[in-house]
């Protein structure tokens, strides 16, 4: 996963209106409560490590965050794991250095699961293969089936 945007931020993460569920793909991270847009929802956390010890790891929850540094997220302290991409996100992770934001794209309503864009290297090596699950694609396949 990466991100271009780069944004500083001093406010701390907050758990508060957030709940893990069963989502589009797996579990997911759901608004509980109405949520602002722009609003800081949570930080994506990790172990930081080198490019090489990534490839080595390899999985899912690596998110480079700034040249030969990367988060391993596969804690499960790591809240913002359970993310999901979407094609039509709610959501956008914003980069600091080795700290990754996430905050609301738009507004978020009570159920909502939260979501953001993984980015094309991550859509390329592990979405296309198995087929896109976020409302914008499951939308387009129903369409096609008509």
């Amino acid at each position: 996963m990466s991100s271009t945007k780069t944004t500083p931020r001093t406010q701390r993460p907050s758990h508060k209106g957030l709940a893990v569920k069963r989502g589009m793909s797996g579990l997911g991270l759901f608004a509980t409560k109405t949520i602002p847009k722009g609003t800081f929802l949570i930080e994506y956390v990790g172990e930081i490590i080198s490019q090489d010890e990534s490839n080595e790891r390899g999985g899912q929850y690596l998110f480079t965050v700034e040249r030969g540094k990367v988060i391993d997220g596969s804690t499960r302290k790591n809240t913002a794991r359970y993310i999901n991409h979407s094609c039509r996100p709610n959501a956008e992770a914003e980069m600091d250095g080795t700290r990754i934001y996430i905050s609301a794209k738009r507004t978020i309503m009570p159920g909502e699961e939260i979501a953001y864009d993984y980015g094309k290297e991550f859509w390329n090596e592990y979405i296309k293969p198995k087929g896109c699950h976020c409302d914008k694609c499951t939308e387009k396949k129903k369409k096609v089936k008509k």
